[in-house]
């Protein structure tokens, strides 16, 4: 099945942001990631979550356009500063298993909500 979205990871100091791309041949419309909740790091076998990454949604999108998708880090029901940012947990490292995924919705031009899973996170 192909993939309507690819995506990725770009160095933007101070932050790490996604960047998605519309590979498909259609425009979508109202694009979201749902909000991803990460493991707390110092529970063994992960523990309830106190940290979350939110992205903001996108309109819509050409066939073959790049978007960056702007994002926050809420820690402990609160926003993060950029010293907190988490994105970094969500990169892919070689070799080890992926914690987290990357769950997008959009419409597609026929007004269906279609939805794609993307594994990400160390």
């Amino acid at each position: 099945m192909k993939k309507t979205f690819n995506f990725r990871f770009i160095d933007a100091p101070p932050k790490t942001v996604v960047e998605l791309t519309n590979a498909s041949e259609d425009t979508v419309k109202s694009i979201q990631i749902l909000t991803v909740f990460l493991q707390y790091k110092e529970t063994s076998g992960g523990g309830p979550s106190h940290a979350h990454i939110r992205f903001d949604g996108v309109k819509s999108m050409q066939p073959g356009q790049e978007t960056v998708l702007s994002h926050r880090t809420w820690i402990n029901g609160r926003p993060a500063d950029g010293d907190h940012d988490q994105m970094e947990r969500l990169k892919l490292i070689a070799g080890q298993a992926n914690p987290y995924a990357l769950d997008i919705s959009w419409e597609d031009p026929q007004g269906k909500m279609r939805f794609q899973r993307i594994p990400v996170g160390n």
